[in-house]
């Protein structure tokens, strides 16, 4: 039986960072497992690829969620990556942090070490930023992860010039001083290339020879003695291994996958496990709950003139010229990320921080980018920052090899609902102002006769969609509602922690790869202190 001091379950985001961290001490022997394929799909790294990765099961798990009741009664697909680098190998490339209050709150609800302040230097530990002019005191230069700037466009000019028109002030560093305003996204990307987690923290650790990296690995169980976690049970090529862990497993699995292996480990609500025929390890029925995501809902404007995506592949000789661009300089539209501007903004003047962000995209597409629309478009999509509707993640069957049953509740919240339409309208707001007068010719979605606050729900309900960001069914803190407390342990049991979005408390107010990041540096600094 093998045995290693740490193992980690799930190369993504955190789990690729905490494998770094932990195996730069060549005392600890580190395994980490990843169910997915090795990083070897070229379109993985190339920056435009997202729309090409989001739909291929080879790399993806490909979730699907229930139908929700508030959304048409649709549902809806959920990417997650099954790969080296896990989403941070096929996410839309945004690196944006969230607001400083949102980790202030986590601190407020009893999780000590998460304010801002707290978190604040293992954000800038994480960045190899490019970017001139940013502010030093937050941000890092000689981190790991290539931090640079959207590429710009006079579309894209024109655009933030309208959004401050619009009374949203221009800014160029949302993951600075402040949040709120507009401006060129900030992307994971490095000399043109995607920065994931897999390259900028498992390529330069991979040599060292006390990491060990286990792909094509399907992790069946947690091994429990007593109240201790001592392994994991996994499948690979058809043979099922015990692997032991002479320190702690660490479960970085994501926001879907943490909970599903938990449950199938007897850990969660102890009725529904005993319903499923699951013995019970560790009543905890918080596992799996308080699921929160960003819902999304696009705009989409006919162009008046020829400057979009649209226009440059419309041919085969579009196609090749953009093609060379990219094999010249890393440019053009194979560069691009899943929006290039960035809207931080206030639906109303009683909302203290921005509570809708928008994604200015330089093309318009019929689904998610995959058949671009045979004219000059481009969209804007909007989400509400911090939504109050809660749903859960729980397993369907004992079997693993098995999705879990996905339940978002999407706009179940009236807040969430009345955000979202005054999100749509602040988008029309921004639409109609002189910057962008000689760009637009018509609105295509929602449509000019889509006007009263009803019209905008029905078509908010019937059009949006997740935006991938599930995060918080391990709860972090320090209440019976709880999964793991504020180093991440799991309540009531040794020697297992859980380490990525799942343990949010609430949703950060942005995109969740710089925050899984930063999560996966900071647990790896708790866990050199415990053993130290």
């Amino acid at each position: 039986m093998q045995q290693y001091d740490f193992i980690i379950i799930g190369a993504g985001s955190t789990g690729c960072v905490l494998a770094n961290r932990l195996s730069a001490k060549p005392n600890l022997q580190v395994l980490l497992l990843e169910a997915g394929p090795k990083d070897r799909n070229p379109w993985i790294h190339i920056p435009i690829g997202y729309y090409r990765t989001m739909g291929d099961t080879s790399i993806n798990w490909g979730y699907q969620t229930d139908a929700v009741p508030q959304s048409g009664g649709r549902s809806f697909d959920w990417p997650r990556g099954k790969v080296l680098g896990g989403c941070s190998s096929i996410n839309g490339l945004v690196y944006a942090r969230g607001q400083a209050e949102d980790f202030d709150y986590w601190r407020q609800l009893g999780n000590t070490g998460w304010s801002f302040d707290d978190v604040l230097p293992y954000f800038r530990r994480a960045e190899g930023a490019t970017i001139d002019g940013l502010d030093e005191d937050y941000h890092g230069r000689d981190g790991p992860l290539g931090i640079s700037r959207a590429s710009q466009n006079p579309l894209c000019d024109a655009y933030i010039q309208a959004a401050e028109q619009a009374g949203i002030p221009a800014n160029s560093d949302y993951n600075g001083r402040q949040q709120e305003g507009a401006g060129y996204f900030q992307v994971t990307t490095r000399n043109g290339w995607r920065s994931s987690a897999a390259t900028a923290y498992l390529r330069p650790a991979r040599k060292r020879p006390n990491l060990h990296i286990q792909t094509g690995t399907m992790v069946r169980r947690l091994v429990i003695e007593g109240t201790k976690v001592v392994g994991v049970e996994v499948e690979r090529n058809g043979r099922i291994d015990v692997l032991r862990a002479g320190r702690e497993v660490l479960l970085s699995a994501g926001a879907i996958n943490s909970p599903k292996i938990l449950q199938l480990s007897g850990i969660g609500d102890a009725q529904h496990l005993r319903q499923l025929g699951i013995d019970v390890a560790h009543d905890l029925p918080a596992v799996g709950e308080n699921l929160q995501d960003h819902y999304t809902c696009r705009s989409t404007y006919r162009c008046s003139q020829p400057v979009t995506v649209n226009d440059e592949v419309r041919n085969w000789r579009g196609k090749a010229a953009v093609g060379l661009r990219w094999l010249k300089d890393r440019g053009g539209p194979m560069s691009l990320s899943a929006g290039q501007v960035g809207v931080f903004a206030k639906t109303r003047p009683d909302v203290m921080t921005p509570d809708v962000q928008f994604h200015f995209m330089r093309y318009s597409a019929q689904k998610r980018g995959r058949v671009l629309d045979p004219y000059s478009g481009f969209t804007v999509t909007v989400c509400q920052l911090r939504p109050e509707s809660r749903g859960h993640v729980r397993i369907a069957s004992a079997d693993h090899r098995l999705p879990p049953s996905i339940q978002p509740n999407y706009l179940d919240s009236s807040t969430d609902r009345d955000t979202m339409v005054a999100g749509v309208r602040l988008v029309r707001k921004v639409a109609g102002q002189n910057a962008l007068a000689d760009y637009i010719s018509d609105e295509i979605l929602p449509g000019a006769d889509v006007t009263s606050d009803d019209q905008l729900l029905a078509y908010v309900r019937a059009n949006g969609s997740s935006i991938f960001h599930p995060s918080s069914t391990c709860r972090m803190g320090t209440d019976v509602g709880a999964v793991v407390d504020p180093r991440l342990r799991v309540h009531g049991l040794t020697g297992l922690r859980v380490a990525d979005a799942s343990i949010m408390p609430t949703l950060v107010s942005a995109n969740t790869n710089a925050a899984c990041i930063m999560i996966g540096e900071k647990a790896a600094d708790m866990i050199l202190q415990d053993i130290s």
